[in-house]
């Protein structure tokens, strides 16, 4: 079994996703470290498949790389997939109790990736702008939660759908216990 990235995202995985998209842009890795705003030592160990990437670093990376969140974390999948609950490629954040889980990524020719998001009460899960045009789809289905752009977050309750943009800073916040809800990102 493979090491994993806070017992979620297969660090093979993403060391292998890195390596390939940042040879795919032809930038170095001081390049790449420096448009994340990550440590040199810090992408080289993630290369390397060791360390332990938090969502943000991961964030970080794929707006540095211009790459949809999934090309990093997820393995390649056969034609029909099911995701059992509780398992599936998972990232935790660093100062919010908030998971994402990866359930679908983009196939060639679209431009958008679903994740399961969970999150408790606590501190809310603040994001940095995601790449250019980004717009981020939620459909809570449990819980309650202040989401959306950080200057205007709306409560949502369960079959709630927001839409807002995702290349401005934003907010997920449980406001009850077991909060969870369905993202679709789509990359315009």
């Amino acid at each position: 079994m493979s090491p994993t990235a806070s017992d979620g995202a297969p660090l093979d995985v993403i060391a292998m996703s890195l390596r390939r998209e940042r040879a795919r842009t032809g930038l170095s890795l001081t390049e790449v470290a420096k448009r994340a705003g990550i440590a040199k030592s810090t992408l080289s160990q993630l290369e390397s498949g060791t360390g332990n990437p938090s969502v943000e670093t991961i964030w970080a990376l794929c707006v540095a790389l211009d790459v949809p969140f999934s090309r990093v974390v997820e393995p390649e999948r056969p034609r029909v997939q099911v995701i059992r609950s509780g398992s599936g490629p998972t990232v935790f954040a660093e100062h919010a109790d908030y998971a994402c889980t990866l359930l679908s990524s983009c196939p060639p020719g679209a431009r958008r990736d679903v994740y399961l998001i969970r999150a408790e009460p606590g501190k809310p899960r603040l994001s940095d702008p995601h790449m250019s045009g980004i717009v981020e789809h939620i459909v809570l289905s449990a819980g309650r939660a202040k989401v959306g752009p950080l200057d205007e977050p709306i409560e949502l309750l369960p079959g709630d759908y927001i839409c807002y943009p995702g290349d401005v800073p934003h907010i997920f916040e449980a406001l009850e216990p077991g909060t969870y809800g369905v993202e679709i990102a789509e990359y315009t």
